[in-house]
């Protein structure tokens, strides 16, 4: 890959890489990116489908069930920072190549665990792998595409991946455990990570962009635990109730933990995140909108996949299909967005826009019931949703990794993959509270035996989460409009290359 000289953004003060020419690699580059992104991505839901597969098979209860979910979720967040740092420390090839193999070696035990235990322990490497692969597969991408126009279609490919990964690991999950087994939900990475890794060997330049800094040792432990405890927190809330101290104890825990890494950050000398990646008002606003997109997508996910199978009756390869609409619908949002919206127009009126579509979907999915097909209550409802979303994170996604200076590319991308999981966390946590808040007064003073009304209470407890999420879009649109810059992104003459936000 090209050396890079550093400009300094205008707005933040910080340094961003500017090439002297472009990689002729970087479009094999990107379908490296996209193959490994789309591994980690895939694996937030593909093995949800399995579940009850693997379930019967290892002979676990219904309690423990959810580890195999949280225990990525775990790992994965709270080493988020770590890895990204680690990426600008030692190179972001050695970074990526590493992750991907550690992620495959994860997946291969998790496919051959012969115990729920095992079965944790893979989930939890997995998320681990992720934590290092994911953000320097993202700060690869940011370094790799400098021409405006040329990132803006790379980022909708990765933006359109990282909204419509989770319904493509639904599919997929659905058409391997019907046609092969459970285990091959996590066998599959295998040969993802062939792929991956070499395209990562022969194209991948390596740059230590921070190799004269040192690692923060005592942020990372700050902030590792704080995001820990705050997802073991929401995590809990759908095992235990809100005023269970492994709730609230860890929720508290992880603010405080958190409030004293911010505090830390201002007094390191090599500080783990800079706050200077955060000072940026757009950047900021972005990080925000990719939280709160990941709170509410697990609405559409998590309970249409329930309406789709319990109640629609559909087989997990027929659930995966029916999602696939949306999936369509976001990748042509993602390629709109960022390559002629957001240039045009600017991020303050492209993504409340996309905010807003995503609100009218989901509040149009409220209309379910149990005599409703697919085709009338379920189709138009996920190509709406799935448009509004691709107007928001694709852009998003680019606008929260651009601008800054090289040496923290990897440390901007993980805080990116951060606020995704956590949003996805804080969402699980709290629609499936709420859903099942719903369906317990629903079937209060009405005949609990009744099949009716118990199938009446379901659709109370999704139609309730849809809700919710619309709600979580409605207060992205606000946000949005009123924390991003008016104005387009604009290239400075001095950065021919770069986008300062």
């Amino acid at each position: 890959m090209p050396q890079k000289t550093l400009t300094d953004d205008p707005r933040t003060g910080a340094g961003a890489a500017a090439p002297h020419d472009a990689s002729p690699r970087r479009w094999w580059i990107l379908a490296v990116i996209a193959v490994a992104q789309l591994m980690v991505v895939l694996d937030a839901t593909i093995v949800n489908i399995a579940l009850p597969s693997a379930q019967r098979d290892l002979g676990f209860s219904d309690g423990n069930r959810q580890w195999i979910v949280t225990a990525y979720a775990l790992a994965f967040a709270s080493l988020l920072l770590l890895g990204g740092r680690i990426a600008d420390l030692f190179g972001r090839k050695p970074a990526f190549l590493v992750g991907v193999v550690g992620f495959a070696g994860a997946s291969a035990l998790g496919g051959a665990a012969n115990g729920f235990t095992l079965l944790v322990i893979a989930r939890a490497l997995q998320g681990a792998f992720g934590a290092l692969l994911a953000p320097a597969a993202l700060s690869l991408l940011n370094t790799t595409f400098t021409d405006a126009r040329e990132r803006a279609r790379a980022f909708s490919v990765y933006g359109a991946i990282a909204g419509a990964g989770g319904a493509v690991g639904l599919l997929l999950g659905g058409l391997l455990t019907d046609a092969l087994d459970w285990r091959w939900t996590l066998y599959v990475n295998v040969a993802i990570a062939v792929i991956a890794f070499a395209g990562g060997w022969l194209l991948l330049g390596n740059h230590r962009d921070a190799s004269h800094a040192k690692l923060d040792v005592p942020g990372t432990v700050l902030v590792a635990a704080g995001l820990f405890s705050v997802v073991y927190g929401f995590s809990n809330a759908e095992s235990h109730h809100w005023h269970s101290p492994l709730t609230w104890g860890f929720l508290l825990a992880g603010a405080l933990l958190l409030a004293a890494f911010a505090w830390w950050q201002t007094r390191a000398a090599h500080p783990l995140l800079p706050l200077r990646i955060l000072l940026d008002r757009d950047r900021s606003a972005s990080f925000l909108a990719v939280l709160i997109t990941g709170a509410g997508m697990f609405g559409v996910f998590l309970f249409l996949t329930y309406y789709l199978q319990l109640n629609l009756g559909f087989s997990p390869t027929r659930t995966g299909v029916a999602f696939l609409p949306m999936v369509g619908a976001l990748m042509v949002a993602a390629q709109l967005g960022t390559t002629l919206l957001v240039p045009r127009l600017g991020p303050k009126t492209v993504i409340p826009l996309g905010f807003a579509i995503a609100t009218a979907g989901m509040a149009w999915l409220t209309g379910i019931g149990l005599g409703s097909h697919y085709s009338g209550a379920v189709l138009p409802q996920l190509i709406v949703a799935g448009f509004g979303l691709g107007l928001v994170m694709p852009p998003a996604m680019q606008l929260a990794t651009g601008g800054v200076a090289a040496e923290d590319a990897g440390v901007a991308s993980a805080s990116v993959n951060a606020m995704q999981q956590v949003g996805g966390s804080v969402g699980t946590a709290l629609l499936n509270t709420l859903a099942t808040s719903a369906a317990t007064h629903y079937v209060a003073g009405r005949d609990a035996t009744s099949k009716l009304v118990q199938a009446q209470a379901t659709i109370e407890s999704y139609t309730t989460a849809f809700w919710w999420s619309a709600g979580f879009f409605a207060a992205g649109t606000v946000l949005a409009f009123l924390l991003y810059r008016r104005g387009v992104p604009r290239q400075d003459a001095g950065a021919a290359a770069v986008v300062h936000m």
